[in-house]
């Protein structure tokens, strides 16, 4: 059966340009930090958004906030806790900035006006629960399990207040850069109600903040919102910054199975259940984890998504029919649940499934990218005058796995840290084109769409059963060869509507993370390959991509070791190779 024609639109009108110090592309916890930051410093800040401020991950996120602050605890075991998840791959500056600075983050949202939980008769001290991969308490929560909102909450309503402009409806196309390589603002364009773009516009800026948050809509299943397309990283490598560890792509281990027809953003049951004595069973009514690891439940979640994965796996290959396992949080009891876990409960009882007197069918989905845009801690990227800040980003921390709970952490240390920079050394630090020699800046056209949209469904299903918690050279092939053959169908046409924006960030998302996974051939955290189980310890490299004439080159970049002290540091000799989104992988793996 053919598919329908598209509808043919005119082009969108260009207006005339606006002038910014620095533009700041998405409103989560970690745009909008960088946001308040810089406008607090007296910069002219525009934020832009492609749908409402509050659309992204931040609202979403259950969990809470990692930071030692109970007298047990202490910033080195959290800093140890850290490097542990991160099996090998974290930067250990910024794992150390980023833990000494936790305690201070939570202090600075508190003063925003930021509701945390407390804990009952003990002097107003905040309540602590504990996630997998935490040996102690360390994880501010609000709400029970409504943490991110809570965050969401305070940020918006202080970016309100604050001198910052913030445009919604309008997605970022394309970084225009200056004659010397510079960020010196950014192409958009506005849409309409009903998602067309209505009109373009460039934004003439000193500085540019990507904060574009994650990519889970790539996959068939994710925990992530509609807005999770993976924008950033495009927008980086044209811009020529390159990209880190994209092919670690967490996936947490309990999002609520609502049969095999699920699509889309599902509903994710919080590691803090688990944290609070709720227990993994398989079809028969037995805990495995215990055997998996010592921390049984409370193991990093690559180790609980992969044992999972597994269970279900082993269970098929008995004859049996099942696609989950079971949740068990019946042993907290009503009262717990509900003062807790009211988000985690109110939305298994609409799919019909109560927490209270039976177990959660759970399994793995698509979470979170613990690798992006190749940035430090303060944002800078390889491009002047270009930032990088929370999941977008790759800085280090989270290595080849996140810690739960750093990720808000990370957001609104990375963030402020950036604006503060801003506020402080905008010129210095950037030194882009600003509005006096703004004509020295190119300015490009909507790119043509290349993708056409109604690809995008089959693409996600192939890339989470290619590069999903289990990967194998022989999927991940499968999976560029079908990304091939999407980008080589005729054009739709050029970009009229965000569909055709979103088809071709995600294509590009797929295969940026298909290229690393196959060029990675070990496990190691969330990256899983059949064909190669074991870690390598010749392998604890960092993957760092970018595009040359339009193709994605990997090359190999060495972290400083975790057992070298800093005058050992030592980069290892670059090895190659590369991919087309149009034609798959051309080179092997690394060397």
């Amino acid at each position: 059966m053919s598919e329908p024609a598209r509808e043919e639109l005119p082009p969108p009108p260009a207006l005339e340009s606006v002038d910014a110090d620095v533009v700041v592309v998405g409103a989560g916890v970690a745009g909008a930090a960088a946001a308040l930051a810089a406008a607090a410093g007296g910069r002219r800040v525009l934020v832009v958004v492609k749908g409402h401020a509050g659309d992204g991950a931040t609202r979403w996120a259950q969990g809470g906030l990692a930071a030692a602050l109970d007298p047990a605890d202490s910033v080195t075991a959290h800093r140890e806790d850290t490097l542990t998840a991160g099996a090998g791959l974290c930067g250990q500056e910024a794992v150390g900035a980023l833990v000494a600075a936790a305690p201070g983050a939570i202090t600075d949202l508190l003063r925003l006006g930021a509701r945390f939980d407390r804990a009952a008769g003990a002097g107003g001290r905040l309540a602590l629960t504990r996630e997998g991969g935490h040996r102690h308490r360390r994880v501010v929560h609000a709400g029970g399990d409504s943490s991110g909102a809570e965050v969401s909450r305070t940020l918006l309503a202080a970016l309100a207040a604050s001198t910052a402009d913030v445009w919604e409806h309008t997605v970022a196309l394309d970084v225009l850069l200056d004659g010397r390589g510079r960020a010196g603002g950014l192409l958009v364009g506005h849409l309409d109600d009903a998602g067309r773009l209505c009109a373009v516009r460039s934004v003439h800026a000193r500085a540019v903040v990507l904060a574009t948050g994650g990519l889970g809509q790539a996959f068939h299943v994710t925990t992530n919102p509609a807005a999770a397309t993976g924008g950033g990283l495009g927008l980086a490598l044209r811009a020529g910054a390159r990209l880190a560890d994209v092919e670690f792509v967490q996936f947490h281990p309990t999002v609520l199975w609502q049969g095999p027809e699920a699509r889309g953003q599902q509903v994710l049951v919080t590691e803090a259940l688990r944290g609070e004595g709720a227990v993994l069973l398989d079809d028969a009514g037995r805990r495995f984890l215990p055997a998996v690891h010592p921390q049984a439940e409370l193991a990093p979640r690559d180790v609980v998504a992969a044992a999972i994965h597994a269970t279900i796996a082993a269970g098929r290959a008995a004859g049996g029919a099942a696609e989950h396992v079971w949740l068990d949080a019946t042993g907290l009891g009503r009262a717990v649940l509900e003062r807790r876990f009211p988000t985690v409960l109110a939305a298994c009882r609409a799919a019909g499934v109560d927490p209270v007197s039976e177990p959660i069918p759970v399994a793995p989905g698509a979470h979170y990218a613990c690798g992006g845009v190749r940035a430090d801690l303060d944002g800078r990227t390889d491009v002047p005058g270009l930032f990088a800040v929370g999941e977008v980003a790759a800085t280090g921390v989270h290595g080849a796995n996140r810690l739960a709970s750093n990720s808000l952490t990370e957001g609104f240390v990375a963030g402020t840290r950036a604006g503060r920079l801003l506020a402080r050394d905008l010129a210095r630090t950037g030194d882009p084109a600003g509005p006096d020699d703004a004509g020295d800046l190119a300015v490009p056209s909507p790119p043509a769409a290349g993708v056409d949209p109604r690809t995008r469904s089959a693409t996600a299903h192939e890339t989470s059963r290619g590069a999903g918690v289990l990967r194998s050279r022989d999927g991940l092939e499968r999976l560029l060869t079908h990304l091939s053959r999407v980008a080589e169908r005729p054009a739709a046409g050029p970009v009229r509507t965000l569909a055709d924006v979103e088809a071709a960030e995600l294509h590009l998302v797929s295969t940026v993370v298909a290229t690393a996974a196959l060029a990675r051939a070990e496990s190691r955290g969330c990256h899983r390959r059949s064909d190669a189980p074991q870690t390598r310890p010749d392998l604890a490299r960092r993957l760092v991509l970018r595009l040359v004439d339009g193709r994605v080159v990997v090359a190999t970049e060495t972290h400083r070791m975790l057992d070298l002290p800093p005058q050992r540091r030592r980069v290892a000799p670059t090895t190659q190779h590369s991919a087309s989104g149009r034609r798959g992988l051309v080179g092997g793996g690394i060397a």
